[in-house]
């Protein structure tokens, strides 16, 4: 850069945070709000005013509110009069989605095989006198975890980064006293600081994040949760990799994911599923998208932004319980790339089943979400992501949340089938067998691709142990679908409930 400082500053005479907020509650009618109060207007309803279609906090539209009950009146009428035919009917219009997800996850296994890319985004900035580093907020949301607050200081405190140009905000509810001590009374670094989130609904990760972030001051924002433990560099690597697609021409980098992984992989068979669920999607899945120029689904941690970018973007949406997800897909829309960052932050699997499926019935209710929000205005989404960009959020949102719901069917047709003597018989007619075998291709490769997948994924990260795992995979996917069923009974009933992880306290040096 022929001597020249490398910076992805904005602009130092800005308005400050508390500024900011307090004129935007003037624009919102709010005179009489103090900072604090205008900040939480601005956390909540700021997406839903000024991009109302991309808010999960508006109901389904019209248009959809037709569409899905026809089609559930045809499938219930078609059900009654001509099941066979209704089935067959089902089947045809099932089969392009799921092959399209075998394809997703063939190419995944296709670019698994490949060595891994040198990381050479990080290199040439990391030792560079002249390379300015840019100031770094770390945003963590806690509820209910003051047990986890000794470990989560260790593993933030270990983060090599300038601590001039640092700082760690751990955001607290209001109605959280336990933990908000439990933080007051770590020895928190000069800087690290609490942030304290008055109660309002909806009580969600999103509104905490997005209160937070209106606080906070650096040019580069990064989410961690409770439990996580990034990799001590991952901050540096990010600064570098943003400055190094600036001085190269790729200003639509507006986030980074990091790899995530789990450290307690083999706590329970339900953890090394998750595990391997895991490795699988953020070593191979999100890589293979990012090559493909595809819309990145971001994980509910790690996400590494330019500031600038995610402001610009609606920030986190309130009422959206994969608030990640959603805002991965709006960045594309707004023609913004999210990277793949070669950096991993650990994290902890659920070991119990309970606890396991309040999870994934969050996440697969905010992926049903996310699916209904951005596809309001198909005709403007295509416009915007493109046609490839737009048949993979089809194939990626929609197909996760279809196959999810669909796939324990298969093994009840194949119960009845057997029941009546039936069973692997192909139809007479020409286009139905063509129909069946191709569920049936559907269904195989479903389950070769998705466990070969895994074994490659668990065998780069060095964890050859978990491959053997693989074959109890089918029973894991008919645990999601359980949460699926459960996460559409919520969407219908309470869209907006956050029901919490629960985290184990985690003992020093746990990676």
């Amino acid at each position: 850069m022929s001597g020249r400082a490398v910076s992805v500053h904005a602009g130092k005479n800005a308005p400050g945070p508390r500024d900011a907020a307090w004129h935007l509650g003037r624009a919102v009618g709010l005179e009489g709000a103090t900072a604090d109060q205008a900040r939480l207007d601005l956390a909540i309803h700021s997406l839903r005013r000024s991009a109302p279609t991309l808010s999960a906090g508006l109901p389904l539209v019209p248009w959809q509110r037709a569409f899905f009950a026809g089609l559930l009146v045809a499938v219930l009428a078609g059900a009654a009069i001509a099941p066979r035919a209704t089935l067959s009917v089902l089947m045809a219009a099932l089969t392009l989605p799921f092959f399209c997800v075998v394809a997703l996850r063939s190419l995944a296994l296709w670019f698994a095989t490949s060595p891994p890319p040198a990381d050479s985004r990080s290199s040439r900035w990391t030792n560079a006198a002249d390379f300015e580093w840019p100031s770094y907020s770390v945003l963590v949301p806690l509820l209910r975890e003051a047990h986890v607050v000794p470990g989560l200081v260790e593993a933030l405190g270990a983060l090599d980064y300038p601590e001039d140009r640092l700082e760690i905000l751990f955001v607290v509810e209001a109605t959280d006293p336990t933990t908000r001590a439990a933080v007051e009374e770590a020895h928190l670094a000069p800087w690290m600081r609490l942030v304290v989130v008055p109660d309002a609904a909806p009580r969600t990760k999103p509104k905490a994040v997005n209160y937070a972030l209106a606080e906070a001051t650096g040019d580069l924002v990064v989410v961690y949760d409770a439990e996580d433990i990034p990799e001590p560099d991952q901050l540096r690597r990010a600064a570098c990799a943003f400055a190094e697609a600036l001085a190269t021409g790729s200003k639509d980098i507006g986030c980074l994911q990091a790899r995530l992984n789990v450290y307690n992989g083999g706590s329970s068979w339900l953890a090394r599923q998750f595990t391997i669920e895991y490795t699988a999607l953020f070593d191979c899945i999100l890589p293979t998208l990012e090559a493909l120029g595809l819309p990145v689904p971001l994980g509910g941690t790690s996400n590494h932004f330019r500031r600038s970018v995610l402001v610009a973007s609606g920030g986190w949406d309130p009422f959206n319980v994969t608030e990640d997800a959603d805002l991965g897909i709006r960045l594309a829309r707004g023609g913004w790339r999210v990277g793949v960052l070669p950096s991993t932050t650990w994290e902890e699997a659920p070991v119990r089943f309970d606890i396991w499926l309040r999870q994934r019935t969050r996440w697969l209710k905010g992926w049903m979400q996310t699916f209904l929000v951005h596809t309001r205005e198909p005709r403007r989404l295509l416009s915007e992501l493109g046609p490839a960009g737009f048949t993979g959020f089809m194939v990626l949102m929609g197909g996760m949340c279809l196959s999810a719901l669909v796939h324990p069917w298969f093994f009840v047709l194949a119960a009845a089938d057997a029941a009546s003597g039936g069973l692997l018989a192909a139809p007479d007619t020409l286009v139905g067998r063509g129909i069946w075998w191709l569920g049936v291709f559907n269904l195989a490769a479903g389950y070769l691709t998705g466990a070969a997948l895994g074994v490659m994924a668990v065998r780069r990260r060095g964890r050859l142990d978990m491959a053997r795992h693989v074959v109890l995979m089918p029973v894991y996917w008919l645990l999601i679908s359980i949460a699926a069923y459960r996460a559409l009974w919520q969407l219908a009933v309470a869209p907006h409930l956050w029901e919490k992880t629960e985290h184990a306290a985690r003992t020093p040096g746990a990676v």
